[in-house]
């Protein structure tokens, strides 16, 4: 079925200026719909809105704001297998995951329904007589969520979440590769007994819709989750009008495999990490750090398991691999192919554009070894189903090599020695760190974010959350001496 889609805006489904079309990426001939594209006038109508909304939902009591999110969480996890076939349709990643993304987005919500009810503050006696010091949080204001295609439920929803629930307003600008999953999400949201304007979802072109929504000094709160080019153009953007940032950007992520691990568990969790998601993950291991006492036998458990994978249509059974997103991605894909070859590295497998039964954008992960630090396919971030070895002589140059990036998200290493787990989880310049796991796959009540050019500003979800989404104000009250 093709669906002709609109946004929402000021508590209202309006028509675009433009469509764009959607297809489904493991099947070219299944047009999912044609979705609106919002123009400058929309835009600034929702701002406009959202700024009144937010005023009455700042004022809401919690028990409100805790029923609103509930309820979008529990709806989110009913309908799982629902939004997330969508979400394998439009995106391309496997059923399963699907599900599952759909089902956290859910919990994301009902965990920041709990957090609308804990929003304590403090007091203190001043240093000065018969002063007493309230320390409170409020909201931030007009928060703008400009979110990625690669998880189209589950990023926006660790965003949205946190700003309804500490009173903020959403102007939500989503990928236009994955805007069905946007629609439904937002159907769910529209349901809510929400202020018209609260929430606004605005589709379109990044260089239009985008710029002008991190330009406007409507906007108190920026969180961007992206490549680091556009999020390096939207800090120069939000610095014009000092506006509140958060960024999630690239990735570079090792997984150090030291010679006294668990072989088999190793090459499990770097086929887990390196491929799940079609590689299209931030936090995927594209750097597999191997020493060399057990390099060789390593690589080829590690080859056998990649070819082993099996690629198809994400609605099929079995798929452990879906598409690609987009015709544009796959070609840059096979151009990093080209370029890890021409830099020297040998490719062990994979890396060939797929044929199967539907038209689609499939492609053969693949393996690099015979790498080093220097090459461009260890140093940018492909977001592919592509990984790369490097041979380290010890635990030291290993440890060196994993923190020899720009960038600094996640980070693992495989071991049975306890000294040495703790040493680089203790000197990873990572903003995760996973010991005898995949370094994909956190938590949603803890922290998330890296360091150098992988974020900027605060850390997203858990109770850390607050830090963006809130501002903090300090009130003295003189009370004076009693009579």
């Amino acid at each position: 079925m093709t669906l002709e889609t609109r946004n929402f805006i000021a508590g209202q489904w309006q028509d675009g200026a433009a469509t764009v079309e959607n297809r489904n990426p493991s099947d070219l001939s299944d047009v999912i719909g044609h979705y609106a594209q919002a123009d400058a006038a929309q835009l600034d109508a929702a701002l406009d809105a959202a700024r009144t909304a937010q005023a009455a939902w700042g004022a809401t009591g919690p028990q409100k704001r805790h029923d609103v999110l509930m309820a979008i969480g529990t709806e989110l996890m009913a309908r799982a297998e629902e939004i997330g076939t969508m979400i394998a349709r439009e995106e391309g990643k496997p059923l399963a995951e699907g599900k599952g993304e759909t089902y956290r987005a859910g919990q994301f919500f009902t965990y920041f329904a709990a957090e609308a009810l804990r929003q304590l503050g403090e007091t203190a006696d001043s240093v000065r007589p018969d002063i007493e010091i309230d320390v409170r949080r409020e909201p931030v204001g007009v928060v703008a969520i400009i979110s990625p295609w690669n998880f189209p439920i589950a990023t926006p929803a660790w965003k949205i979440a946190p700003a309804l629930a500490f009173g903020n307003a959403v102007i939500w600008k989503p990928a236009n590769q994955t805007p069905a999953s946007a629609v439904a999400l937002t159907e769910i949201i529209a349901k809510q007994d929400l202020p018209e304007g609260l929430f606004n979802l605005v589709m379109g072109p990044g260089r239009d819709v985008g710029q002008r929504l991190v330009e406007s000094p409507a906007v108190d709160a920026i969180s961007f989750t992206g490549s680091v080019p556009v999020g390096r153009g939207i800090a120069a953007a939000a610095m014009v009008n000092m506006t509140k940032i958060q960024m999630e950007m690239g990735s570079k992520n090792p997984m150090v495999i030291c010679d006294d691990c668990d072989l088999d568990l190793a090459v499990a969790h770097a086929v887990g990490a390196a491929f799940g998601g079609t590689g299209q993950k931030c936090t995927a291991a594209s750097r597999l750090i191997v020493q060399e006492g057990i390099h060789d036998a390593f690589v080829e458990k590690l080859v056998a398991a990649t070819q082993a994978l099996k690629v198809g249509h994400a609605l099929e059974d079995g798929t452990q691999i879906g598409p690609v997103v987009s015709e544009g991605q796959l070609s840059g894909n096979l151009d990093y192919i080209k370029l890890g070859q021409s830099e020297g590295a040998d490719l062990l497998c994979g890396g060939t554009r797929l044929e199967r039964a539907t038209d689609g954008y499939y492609m053969a992960p693949a393996v690099f070894a015979g790498t080093d630090n220097a090459m461009r396919i260890n140093r940018e971030e492909m977001f592919a189903p592509v990984t790369c070895i490097l041979k380290a002589g010890s635990y030291t140059q290993a440890l060196h090599m994993a923190n020899d990036t720009e960038f600094g998200l996640t980070a693992g290493i495989m071991t049975r020695d306890l000294a040495r787990a703790t040493h680089f989880r203790r000197n990873a310049r990572a903003g995760c760190v996973m010991v005898n796991l995949p370094t994909a796959g956190t938590d949603y009540h803890v922290p998330f974010g890296g360091r150098g050019a992988s974020s900027y500003g605060p850390r997203e979800q858990g109770r850390y959350a607050e830090e963006f989404y809130t501002t903090v104000k300090t009130s003295y009250i003189f009370s004076g001496a009693p009579a």
